[in-house]
């Protein structure tokens, strides 16, 4: 069982980010954590594993979790065996087999003397057979780095295991490894994922907000129906409170011209009865009381339900106020822009594909580029783009404007503010009022234009990205995503789907999402690595 008892982390700059969170996870339980950008969801399994210590509250394990991380770059100056904290085993097993039999080696190695063939069948059990566990991790692609640590499940064989974005970087076959685990296994699991098809084989859904932990009995498709009628129940609240707002503002304007009137009326047969100056002002003076407490009591009111209604606001999904609202693409369905023949790269008489790669792509096609890690998807959308010559076969490119949104989004500047950023792209001269309404329209307030974007996540550097395609207004004639949902939560998954389903050009894209391909609409795609 794993037990959180009034946890609360606070950023050292004093930022609450979950606050008195209270829940128990009990033994063979697999759960979803979810939560938008920012919630706190990698931080919980941080502090879950031990790595991380809560500002308050407790947390209590009937084991030590096993943690497979989100972020393995911290790692590339070990070697495998140090990431997977068995170096020290390995090593007394060495010296007892070169006999060496320490007490100090046989009690570090506690009679684990199927270490090493344990280690072997689980890197194998991942499609990383035969790989050395002195190699330094920094030699290893996103995939495998995280192949490494879903292997030390098997090595360490804990009871709880928490994973943080497992899929990300992984390839389709790796992925059906990873799907059988999380059906299969016994372990207690905690998963954050923005994998639809992942979150659907787990039995239950813990939604992590400000406002604590919700606990939805069922899988992602359960809980985001129920979130799809909490949103309509918000929108249906929301209604009432705007029309409740309107008929209070109607109420008062009605009431202070009824007031004005019969103050007018009153005055008239005052002065028509010659009535003293001082009894004059004294009925002038009553009569602007009177009114200003009857103004007082309409603005209270219509103060209460402004306040509620910008609360719902708040609460209401923002993912399909976040379209590009661009052009359609200049160059006319069907235009011939890539045709490549016979195609390969590498060095000497090595090469990187098995097979020379043919095939051309048209304007307005929507493709996915597949294969294994390691296969040279990266490689060959650099060919398409005209940053690597092959070196065997001809690639032709027709003239056509592309944007490259790749897994770190580069081509926003980090140099840059988020308000320079968006004017980098204002090739249309748009008035700095209309650049900051756009900045708003994807989330970006005024307390964000002087922010560096060196400083902003995965989610908000994508969302600058949408937002500066539509200040440039002109659609490219091409779009290339290399991995674009990795590193998304849901919600700016769907806000990334949502703002590219009415794009008119070429859209090529390297995915292993296949929720993501899904609603793209993919209709052809091209195998490398074969």
């Amino acid at each position: 069982m794993l037990t959180l008892h009034k946890l609360s982390y606070m950023h050292s700059n004093g930022d609450v980010l979950f606050d008195d969170i209270s829940l128990s996870i009990n033994t063979h339980q697999k759960i979803a954590l979810v939560g938008n950008n920012g919630a706190g969801k990698s931080s919980l399994l941080k502090i879950m594993a031990g790595d991380l210590s809560p500002s308050r509250g407790s947390i209590a394990a009937d084991t030590k979790p096993y943690y497979v991380p989100q972020h393995v770059g911290q790692f590339n100056d070990l070697t495998l065996a140090q990431a997977l904290h068995v170096d020290r085993k390995l090593a007394a097993l060495k010296d007892i087999v070169d006999g060496y039999a320490t007490e100090t080696n046989l009690t570090l190695l506690n009679d684990d003397w199927l270490l090493e063939e344990r280690c072997g069948e689980a890197l194998a059990n991942w499609k990383l057979e035969g790989l050395d566990l002195n190699r330094k991790m920094a030699t290893l692609s996103g995939g495998q780095k995280t192949k490494v640590f879903l292997a030390g499940i098997a090595i360490h064989q804990p009871d709880i295991v928490l994973l943080d974005e497992p899929s990300n970087h992984l390839d389709a076959s790796t992925r059906k490894l990873l799907y059988e685990y999380i059906t299969t296994t016994s372990n207690t699991l905690v998963v954050v994922s923005h994998d639809r098809i992942l979150l659907n084989l787990l039995p239950a859904v813990y939604e992590l907000s400000r406002r604590g932990i919700a606990v939805y009995g069922g899988n992602y498709d359960f809980y985001a129906e129920q979130k799809k009628l909490e949103g309509e129940a918000l929108v249906q609240d929301l209604k009432s409170k705007e029309k409740a707002l309107r008929k209070a503002k109607e109420v008062e304007r009605e009431s202070l011209e009824r007031k004005q009137k019969l103050d007018a009326r009153g005055k008239k047969k005052q002065e028509k009865a010659g009535l003293p100056t001082i009894s004059m002002n004294t009925f002038r003076n009553n009569a602007e009381k009177s009114t200003s407490r009857l103004k007082d009591v309409h603005t209270e009111k219509i103060d209460t339900l402004a306040q509620a209604a910008s609360q719902i606001r708040k609460e209401l999904p923002v993912t399909d106020t976040m379209k590009i609202d661009l052009d359609n693409a200049a160059l006319h369905r069907g235009k011939k822009l890539i045709e490549a023949k016979d195609i390969n790269v590498g060095y000497g008489r090595s090469f990187l594909w098995k097979q020379p790669l043919n095939f051309s792509i048209a304007s307005g096609e929507r493709i996915v580029i597949k294969g294994d890690n390691g296969s040279g998807k990266t490689t060959l959308i650099k060919l398409m783009l005209g940053e690597v010559v092959p070196q065997m076969g001809t690639i032709q490119r027709a003239t056509f404007r592309t944007v490259y949104i790749d897994q770190d989004y580069s081509m926003i500047n980090r140099n840059f503010t988020v308000y320079e950023q968006a004017q980098h792209f204002n090739d249309g001269k748009l008035p700095e009022h209309d650049v900051k309404i756009r900045l708003n329209r994807f989330l970006f307030s005024k307390e964000f234009w002087d922010n560096s974007c060196e400083a902003l996540s995965g989610g908000e550097k994508m969302r600058l990205v949408l937002c500066c395609l539509m200040i440039g207004r002109q659609a490219p004639d091409a779009i290339v995503l290399d991995e674009p949902t990795n590193n998304l939560d849901i919600q700016n998954t769907e806000i990334l789907t949502n703002a590219l389903k009415e794009y008119t050009g070429t859209l090529i894209m390297v995915s292993h999402d296949r929720d993501f391909i899904d609603q793209m609409k993919v209709k052809r795609e091209i195998v490398v690595g074969g």
